[in-house]
């Protein structure tokens, strides 16, 4: 599967691509099931890193209640939620509240979150030195090339004071916001999936956490990082997200249910993010509120 540069154009060219595919295929039903059905159904789940070690024990947890699932592998973030509006899926767990938002304001979509699994904080990596202050005046960064995760990527960096962001850093932040003058590093934009392969030809690199582990890279090599308990941090949440008509769907939300509380899920999901992920039962009411409040900011934003 070939791999592109993920914006908000580049999600726009894909829904009306998928969506013309749909027109030849049966998507799955988006009514609420009866027991018996809900026995009976499949459910294709969209994720980003299918062999991570949370996803065989999910599978097997709803399966032990009865439930279907088919999980549907992406190599890049700009493809499951597309996917999901065409109903070639039934829901998706890959994005935070941020980039759902994105989406949706991008699209004219209305997919909403039903659930959280919780939050990671977003690191920097370097293959040619140990800490932040060995990096040297002039030296080349690279961050993820999607608006959403650019924009906490930046933040990381002003944090680690490699650079100043003259608007004080938001989630909207992006290059162009960076105060050159006063700034270590040169930064470069890179899609996400790339970036761990780049990392030889920069001092450092944020990497989102979905290639940590694929890149043969530790979590805790991680130079610096941003901090997922705070409070502010609620956009950058890690959601289940469905079509907005079937946010009632009780299977769905027993699904949720089931990896937020199954012992073995957890476990892998701690596996997964090297134990560096924060696990949280966001009421759905509060995702439902910050991704109102991150749509209309970002539709403020032109």
């Amino acid at each position: 599967m070939s791999r592109r540069i993920i914006t908000f154009a580049s999600i726009a060219t894909a829904t009306a691509l998928i969506a013309s595919l749909a027109g030849c295929s049966s998507g799955p039903a988006s009514s609420e099931p009866t027991d018996e059905a809900a026995a009976e159904q499949t459910v294709r789940i969209g994720v980003v890193g299918k062999s991570d070690a949370q996803w065989p024990a999910f599978v097997a947890a709803a399966a032990d209640e009865g439930i279907d699932v088919e999980l549907v592998d992406f190599a890049s973030y700009e493809q499951p939620n597309p996917a999901l509006s065409a109903k070639e899926l039934d829901i998706n767990q890959f994005q935070h509240i941020v980039y759902l938002a994105g989406y949706n304001v991008a699209s004219g979509d209305d997919l909403v979150p039903i659930g959280s699994t919780g939050i990671y904080p977003l690191g920097l990596y370097s293959q040619k030195v140990d800490s932040v202050e060995e990096i040297r005046q002039g030296d080349t960064v690279a961050v993820p090339d999607d608006a959403s995760n650019q924009a906490r990527a930046l933040l990381v960096l002003q944090s680690a004071g490699l650079i100043e962001l003259s608007s004080g850093g938001t989630i909207f932040s992006d290059l162009s916001d960076i105060d050159e003058e006063h700034s270590k590093v040169e930064v470069i934009a890179l899609e996400a999936a790339l970036i761990p392969n780049s990392l030889p030809d920069v001092a450092a690199a944020i990497i989102n956490n979905d290639f940590v582990t694929q890149a043969g890279l530790r979590f805790e090599d991680a130079i610096a990082q941003d901090d997922p308990s705070d409070a502010n941090a609620l956009p950058y949440v890690n959601i289940f997200a469905t079509r907005a008509e079937d946010k009632d769907n009780e299977t769905y939300l027993r699904l949720v249910d089931i990896f937020q509380n199954d012992p073995a899920v957890q476990a892998g999901l701690a596996e997964a993010s090297g134990d560096t992920i924060v696990p949280l039962k966001t009421p759905i009411a509060d995702l439902e509120a910050s991704l109102a409040k991150v749509e209309k900011d970002t539709e403020a934003q032109g």
